[in-house]
Protein backbone atom coordinates (compact mmCIF):
# COMPACT_ATOMS: atom_id res chain seq x y z
CA UNK A 1 0.00 0.00 0.00
CA UNK A 2 1.14 3.53 -0.75
CA UNK A 3 -0.01 6.82 0.66
CA UNK A 4 -2.18 8.73 -1.81
CA UNK A 5 -0.04 11.38 -3.54
CA UNK A 6 -2.38 14.12 -2.31
CA UNK A 7 -2.37 12.88 1.31
CA UNK A 8 -2.24 15.75 3.81
CA UNK A 9 -0.91 15.33 7.35
CA UNK A 10 -2.78 16.97 10.22
CA UNK A 11 -2.74 16.85 14.00
CA UNK A 12 -5.56 14.29 13.97
CA UNK A 13 -4.05 11.73 11.64
CA UNK A 14 -0.54 12.18 13.05
CA UNK A 15 -1.78 11.77 16.63
CA UNK A 16 -3.68 8.66 15.59
CA UNK A 17 -0.50 7.19 14.10
CA UNK A 18 1.47 7.98 17.24
CA UNK A 19 -1.13 6.27 19.43
CA UNK A 20 -1.81 3.32 17.10
CA UNK A 21 -0.45 2.90 13.55
CA UNK A 22 -3.19 0.37 12.77
CA UNK A 23 -5.87 2.92 13.67
CA UNK A 24 -4.24 5.37 11.26
CA UNK A 25 -4.42 2.78 8.50
CA UNK A 26 -8.02 1.81 9.19
CA UNK A 27 -9.28 5.35 9.47
CA UNK A 28 -7.35 7.33 6.86
CA UNK A 29 -6.19 4.81 4.25
CA UNK A 30 -8.81 2.04 4.28
CA UNK A 31 -11.66 4.37 5.32
CA UNK A 32 -13.03 1.56 7.46
CA UNK A 33 -16.50 2.26 8.91
CA UNK A 34 -16.52 2.35 12.70
CA UNK A 35 -17.82 -0.98 14.04
CA UNK A 36 -18.13 0.10 17.69
CA UNK A 37 -19.09 3.03 19.88
CA UNK A 38 -16.21 5.06 21.27
CA UNK A 39 -17.14 5.32 24.94
CA UNK A 40 -19.91 4.87 27.50
CA UNK A 41 -22.39 6.25 28.31
CA UNK A 42 -23.11 6.94 24.65
CA UNK A 43 -25.68 9.72 25.00
CA UNK A 44 -23.61 11.63 27.54
CA UNK A 45 -20.52 11.35 25.36
CA UNK A 46 -22.38 12.61 22.28
CA UNK A 47 -23.87 15.49 24.27
CA UNK A 48 -20.44 16.54 25.48
CA UNK A 49 -19.03 16.55 21.96
CA UNK A 50 -22.04 18.53 20.75
CA UNK A 51 -21.49 21.13 23.47
CA UNK A 52 -17.88 21.43 22.40
CA UNK A 53 -18.91 22.01 18.80
CA UNK A 54 -21.45 24.70 19.72
CA UNK A 55 -18.99 26.32 22.14
CA UNK A 56 -16.38 26.68 19.40
CA UNK A 57 -19.00 28.22 17.12
CA UNK A 58 -19.98 30.71 19.84
CA UNK A 59 -16.36 31.77 20.35
CA UNK A 60 -15.90 32.12 16.60
CA UNK A 61 -18.91 34.43 16.44
CA UNK A 62 -17.63 36.47 19.38
CA UNK A 63 -14.17 36.84 17.87
CA UNK A 64 -15.60 38.22 14.62
CA UNK A 65 -17.64 40.79 16.51
CA UNK A 66 -21.20 39.51 16.90
CA UNK A 67 -23.07 40.87 19.96
CA UNK A 68 -22.60 38.88 23.17
CA UNK A 69 -26.34 38.87 23.90
CA UNK A 70 -27.12 37.27 20.56
CA UNK A 71 -24.45 34.61 21.01
CA UNK A 72 -25.43 33.83 24.60
CA UNK A 73 -28.89 32.74 23.46
CA UNK A 74 -27.28 29.67 21.86
CA UNK A 75 -26.26 28.23 25.25
CA UNK A 76 -28.96 25.56 25.44
CA UNK A 77 -28.05 24.09 28.86
CA UNK A 78 -26.35 25.10 32.10
CA UNK A 79 -23.05 23.41 31.27
CA UNK A 80 -22.67 25.28 27.99
CA UNK A 81 -23.76 28.53 29.64
CA UNK A 82 -21.14 28.05 32.37
CA UNK A 83 -18.44 27.48 29.74
CA UNK A 84 -19.54 30.61 27.90
CA UNK A 85 -19.54 32.76 31.04
CA UNK A 86 -16.10 31.42 32.00
CA UNK A 87 -14.82 32.29 28.53
CA UNK A 88 -16.19 35.84 28.74
CA UNK A 89 -14.68 36.33 32.18
CA UNK A 90 -11.30 34.66 31.77
CA UNK A 91 -10.29 34.48 28.12
CA UNK A 92 -6.57 35.00 27.50
CA UNK A 93 -5.67 38.67 27.33
CA UNK A 94 -4.43 40.99 26.21
CA UNK A 95 -4.48 39.55 22.71
CA UNK A 96 -3.48 41.55 19.62
CA UNK A 97 -6.45 42.95 17.72
CA UNK A 98 -5.60 41.54 14.30
CA UNK A 99 -7.15 38.07 14.37
CA UNK A 100 -7.72 35.08 12.14
CA UNK A 101 -10.57 32.90 13.44
CA UNK A 102 -11.05 29.22 12.52
CA UNK A 103 -8.25 29.67 10.01
CA UNK A 104 -6.61 26.91 8.00
CA UNK A 105 -2.92 26.99 7.15
CA UNK A 106 -1.25 24.49 4.88
CA UNK A 107 2.22 24.15 3.48
CA UNK A 108 4.64 21.67 1.94
CA UNK A 109 7.65 20.69 4.02
CA UNK A 110 10.14 18.04 2.96
CA UNK A 111 7.87 17.09 0.03
CA UNK A 112 5.01 16.37 2.45
CA UNK A 113 1.84 18.34 2.83
CA UNK A 114 0.81 19.58 6.29
CA UNK A 115 -2.42 21.28 7.35
CA UNK A 116 -3.79 22.76 10.57
CA UNK A 117 -7.06 24.43 11.48
CA UNK A 118 -6.47 27.12 14.11
CA UNK A 119 -9.16 28.24 16.54
CA UNK A 120 -7.54 31.68 16.74
CA UNK A 121 -4.38 33.40 15.55
CA UNK A 122 -3.82 36.87 17.01
CA UNK A 123 -1.13 39.02 15.43
CA UNK A 124 0.69 42.14 16.56
CA UNK A 125 2.18 43.09 13.16
CA UNK A 126 5.95 42.91 13.16
CA UNK A 127 6.09 41.78 16.79
CA UNK A 128 4.33 38.54 17.70
CA UNK A 129 1.85 35.86 16.70
CA UNK A 130 -0.26 34.05 19.30
CA UNK A 131 -2.17 30.81 18.78
CA UNK A 132 -5.14 30.19 21.08
CA UNK A 133 -6.83 26.80 21.21
CA UNK A 134 -10.02 26.25 23.20
CA UNK A 135 -10.20 22.86 24.93
CA UNK A 136 -13.50 21.39 26.13
CA UNK A 137 -12.29 18.07 27.56
CA UNK A 138 -13.66 16.96 30.91
CA UNK A 139 -10.25 17.29 32.50
CA UNK A 140 -7.26 19.52 31.93
CA UNK A 141 -4.33 17.34 30.83
CA UNK A 142 -1.03 17.73 32.70
CA UNK A 143 1.39 20.12 31.03
CA UNK A 144 3.81 17.24 30.46
CA UNK A 145 1.20 15.49 28.30
CA UNK A 146 0.26 18.67 26.44
CA UNK A 147 3.90 19.31 25.59
CA UNK A 148 4.10 15.90 23.90
CA UNK A 149 0.89 16.24 21.90
CA UNK A 150 1.47 16.61 18.19
CA UNK A 151 -0.69 19.75 18.15
CA UNK A 152 1.78 21.54 20.42
CA UNK A 153 4.56 20.76 17.96
CA UNK A 154 2.77 21.07 14.62
CA UNK A 155 0.80 24.29 15.13
CA UNK A 156 3.61 26.69 16.10
CA UNK A 157 5.88 25.12 13.49
CA UNK A 158 3.30 25.49 10.74
CA UNK A 159 2.49 29.07 11.76
CA UNK A 160 6.18 29.94 11.65
CA UNK A 161 6.51 28.41 8.19
CA UNK A 162 3.42 30.29 6.95
CA UNK A 163 3.94 33.55 8.88
CA UNK A 164 4.84 35.58 5.79
CA UNK A 165 1.45 34.72 4.28
CA UNK A 166 -0.32 36.34 7.25
CA UNK A 167 1.98 39.30 7.86
CA UNK A 168 4.64 40.54 5.48
CA UNK A 169 5.89 43.21 7.91
CA UNK A 170 9.00 41.25 8.89
CA UNK A 171 10.36 37.71 8.66
CA UNK A 172 9.08 36.20 11.91
CA UNK A 173 11.36 34.15 14.12
CA UNK A 174 10.05 31.21 16.19
CA UNK A 175 10.67 33.29 19.33
CA UNK A 176 7.87 35.63 18.21
CA UNK A 177 5.32 32.80 18.32
CA UNK A 178 3.42 31.48 21.33
CA UNK A 179 0.70 28.86 21.76
CA UNK A 180 -1.97 29.09 24.48
CA UNK A 181 -4.39 26.37 25.53
CA UNK A 182 -7.54 27.51 27.36
CA UNK A 183 -9.66 24.93 29.20
CA UNK A 184 -13.32 24.84 30.12
CA UNK A 185 -12.26 22.43 32.87
CA UNK A 186 -9.87 25.02 34.36
CA UNK A 187 -10.55 28.42 32.78
CA UNK A 188 -8.30 30.38 35.14
CA UNK A 189 -5.22 28.30 34.33
CA UNK A 190 -4.38 28.41 30.62
CA UNK A 191 -1.16 26.78 29.50
CA UNK A 192 1.36 28.90 27.61
CA UNK A 193 3.97 27.40 25.29
CA UNK A 194 6.50 29.96 24.00
CA UNK A 195 8.31 28.86 20.85
CA UNK A 196 12.02 29.00 19.97
CA UNK A 197 14.42 28.39 17.11
CA UNK A 198 15.77 25.29 18.82
CA UNK A 199 12.28 23.88 19.31
CA UNK A 200 11.36 24.65 15.69
CA UNK A 201 14.40 22.72 14.48
CA UNK A 202 13.50 19.77 16.71
CA UNK A 203 9.89 19.87 15.55
CA UNK A 204 10.83 19.96 11.88
CA UNK A 205 13.08 16.93 12.31
CA UNK A 206 10.41 15.13 14.33
CA UNK A 207 7.64 15.74 11.80
CA UNK A 208 9.76 14.51 8.90
CA UNK A 209 10.79 11.41 10.83
CA UNK A 210 7.17 10.73 11.73
CA UNK A 211 5.84 10.90 8.18
CA UNK A 212 8.76 8.79 6.96
CA UNK A 213 7.75 6.14 9.51
CA UNK A 214 4.23 6.28 8.11
CA UNK A 215 5.56 5.79 4.58
CA UNK A 216 7.63 2.84 5.75
CA UNK A 217 4.66 1.20 7.46
CA UNK A 218 2.58 1.76 4.33
CA UNK A 219 5.12 -0.33 2.42
CA UNK A 220 5.10 -3.10 5.04
CA UNK A 221 2.33 -3.13 7.68
CA UNK A 222 0.80 -0.90 10.35
CA UNK A 223 1.21 -2.56 13.78
CA UNK A 224 -1.31 -2.44 16.61
CA UNK A 225 -0.45 -0.31 19.60
CA UNK A 226 1.41 -2.09 22.39
CA UNK A 227 -0.51 -0.01 24.96
CA UNK A 228 -3.71 -2.03 25.03
CA UNK A 229 -5.39 0.26 27.58
CA UNK A 230 -5.93 2.68 24.70
CA UNK A 231 -8.07 0.15 22.86
CA UNK A 232 -11.06 0.48 25.18
CA UNK A 233 -11.65 3.98 23.78
CA UNK A 234 -11.03 3.04 20.13
CA UNK A 235 -13.93 2.44 17.75
CA UNK A 236 -11.94 -0.30 16.00
CA UNK A 237 -11.23 -2.40 19.12
CA UNK A 238 -13.55 -5.28 18.12
CA UNK A 239 -12.13 -5.34 14.60
CA UNK A 240 -8.66 -5.78 16.09
CA UNK A 241 -9.79 -8.34 18.70
CA UNK A 242 -8.94 -5.90 21.46
CA UNK A 243 -12.27 -6.06 23.31
CA UNK A 244 -15.95 -5.33 22.80
CA UNK A 245 -17.01 -3.17 25.75
CA UNK A 246 -16.43 0.56 25.41
CA UNK A 247 -14.39 2.39 28.01
CA UNK A 248 -15.79 5.17 30.15
CA UNK A 249 -15.90 8.72 28.82
CA UNK A 250 -14.33 9.73 32.13
CA UNK A 251 -11.13 7.97 31.03
CA UNK A 252 -10.71 10.19 27.98
CA UNK A 253 -8.03 12.81 28.45
CA UNK A 254 -8.82 14.66 25.23
CA UNK A 255 -12.56 14.57 24.65
CA UNK A 256 -12.59 17.06 21.84
CA UNK A 257 -14.47 17.83 18.67
CA UNK A 258 -12.48 16.26 15.84
CA UNK A 259 -12.38 18.55 12.82
CA UNK A 260 -11.93 15.63 10.46
CA UNK A 261 -15.18 14.06 11.68
CA UNK A 262 -17.20 17.19 11.03
CA UNK A 263 -18.72 18.33 7.77
CA UNK A 264 -16.66 21.50 7.58
CA UNK A 265 -17.66 24.10 5.03
CA UNK A 266 -14.10 24.96 4.05
CA UNK A 267 -15.25 27.64 1.63
CA UNK A 268 -16.63 29.55 4.63
CA UNK A 269 -13.41 29.35 6.65
CA UNK A 270 -10.28 31.39 6.07
CA UNK A 271 -7.54 29.37 4.42
CA UNK A 272 -3.94 30.23 3.63
CA UNK A 273 -1.60 28.10 1.55
CA UNK A 274 2.11 28.82 1.62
Amino acid sequence: MKLPPEFTFSQNNLQDFIECPRRFELRYLLRQPWPAIQSQPVLEHEQHLRRGEIFHQMIQQHQIGLPVERISAQAYDQTLLAWWEDYLGSQPHPLPERRFVEHILQTTFGNYRFLAKFDLIAIQPGEKMIIVDWKTGRRKPPRSILSRRIQTRLYPFLLWKCSAALDKTIPYSPEQIEMIYWFTADPLSPEHFPYSQKQAERDGEYLLKLVQEIEQDARTFFPLTSQEQRCSLCVYRSLCNRGITAGSAEDEMDEEVDDERLDIAFDQIGETEF
